[in-house]
């Protein structure tokens, strides 16, 4: 699919999915449904060179990357951080898949990866796919996996029996993330004031590309919004790292708030992990935070609370 600044029929698709998956949500959608009043950002881990690829296992666990060292790092449920991935290629997305390997992007390698949990740490990686770049990536609950090149400005789907497609075009894309129901796909250009939605298709084909999320908002002295990684919780909205800081939208594609950024460096991902998945981690450039908030974004492969 080839993006253009001409209207599709997305729009109605769009208005229709946002009625069917949050009919009972109140129209408005402020960032006082989402933070919680005394709570802000805790440092979890610094010394680093550059943090990305935010990734939540079943129990609640953060994975990060930091890129140009090529390791890969667990929060434990006491805080403690550890080392275990080393030597990855300079990997940069992490998501962890329905069959409970780790998923990453091998920026070096130009590779799509998995690791199998093996006790405490990690097997070798296995390659899922070898593409002309690899950012970012999002694993469905089928297996099928979505990975962002923006070196050939397209959206590739690597199918679970290893196939490989280009399903869109015409941008430079950088996070991607799928909405709860897995119908639709969001994904970040980083210099365009908006967010690219698809509808996925039931062999995993993207359709009606629209500029559906934005405008994006401009920090002073900024003239392109920076837009990274995503994360979308229970109710339905999606936020992003930005210049600006979170931005947060609702089911709509409105801007519902941004909130600041815990130190005044690049914000590069964000996702829902920690206890009962009611905490926003962030990548800030060489440190990790995090923040409880009062919506949960609990991922598909994690079981529901009791």
């Amino acid at each position: 699919m080839t993006m253009s600044n001409v209207r599709t029929p997305a729009t109605a698709f769009f208005a229709a999915a946002v009625c069917s998956c949050a009919a009972a949500v109140a129209q408005d959608m402020p960032l006082t449904q989402v933070l919680l009043p005394g709570e802000g950002w805790e440092l979890v881990s610094e010394g680093h060179r550059f943090t990305e690829g935010p990734a939540v296992d079943a129990e609640g666990r953060v994975y990060f990357v930091d890129v140009p060292a090529s390791t890969i790092h667990r929060v434990e449920a006491d805080g403690k951080v550890t080392t275990v991935v080393s030597g990855t290629e300079r990997t940069s997305g992490l998501m962890f898949g329905p069959d409970g390997r780790l998923y990453g992007c091998q920026n070096g390698g130009k590779k799509v990866v998995s690791w199998a949990v093996e006790g405490d740490g990690f097997g070798p990686p296995k390659v899922h796919a070898e593409l002309p770049s690899c950012n970012d990536l999002a694993v469905l609950s089928d297996g099928s996996i979505y990975v962002t090149d923006p070196k050939e400005q397209q959206v590739w789907l690597v199918r679970p029996n290893g196939e490989k497609a280009v399903v869109a075009r015409g941008f430079e894309p950088n996070g991607v993330v799928a909405w709860r129901g897995e119908g639709t796909l969001v994904v970040t250009d980083s210099n365009a004031p908006h967010l690219w939605a698809f509808r996925i298709e039931q062999d995993g084909t993207l359709k009606y590309g629209e500029k559906y999320y934005g405008p994006l908002f401009l920090p002073s002295g900024k003239t392109v919004p920076g837009s990274d990684g995503m994360a979308v919780d229970a109710d339905h909205r999606l936020y992003v790292a930005t210049h600006a800081g979170l931005q947060m939208f609702d089911p709509t594609g409105r801007l519902g708030g941004v909130i600041a950024k815990p130190q005044p460096t690049f914000l590069s991902n964000v996702v829902f992990g920690g206890p009962e998945f009611r905490y926003l981690y962030v990548t800030c450039a060489d440190k990790v935070y995090r923040r409880k908030v009062k919506p949960h974004g609990r991922p598909y492969f994690a079981k529901p609370a009791d």
